[in-house]
């Protein structure tokens, strides 16, 4: 059970650190300058949810709610993998793509289609960006769950 809590920590973390490096660097930029907000083909609807409609997202004003809910969906994570993992493949590279893959498609991609894409009219390219930074935040917080739960399972 603490392991698991443990890879949900790390794994939230993760999730985190690959989201300022990705969505906040270069997507959002640290001055509201990335390419995201900045593409000249980019929804105004989206620019405007994002930099001007009251209340901004907390992200924006207020990140620490949601820093910590990304760790708490973490913990979460680490609980659905343990509990689907033992019909999988060994093997901490093979199980975390799966793992990444499973977060991806069930989480990620659902999220893209019905928001940015469904309700803000984001385009197509802005729309695959933005899913190839969340196939990198999966992949990174499916490393970290299944590098610890498998090597403290496997004692390496």
């Amino acid at each position: 059970m603490l392991r698991t809590v443990l890879a949900g920590l790390a794994g939230g973390m993760a999730m985190n650190i690959a989201m300022l490096l990705t969505f906040r660097l270069l997507g959002f930029g640290w001055s509201g300058d990335g390419i995201l907000l900045s593409s000249p083909i980019q929804s105004q609807k989206l620019i405007a949810v994002w930099t001007q409609l009251e209340p901004l997202p907390l992200v924006v004003a207020n990140p620490a709610p949601i820093i910590i809910g990304m760790v708490l969906f973490g913990i979460g994570h680490a609980f659905i993998y343990r509990s689907v993992s033992a019909a999988w493949p060994t093997g901490i590279f093979p199980r975390a793509m799966r793992f990444g893959g499973l977060l991806f498609f069930m989480t990620f991609l659902f999220w893209e289609f019905f928001t940015p894409f469904n309700q803000f009219g984001e385009p197509l390219p802005l729309v695959a960006l933005e899913l190839t930074f969340w196939a990198i935040i999966a992949i990174a917080e499916a490393f970290s769950i299944v590098a610890i739960i498998e090597r403290k399972a496997n004692g390496v």
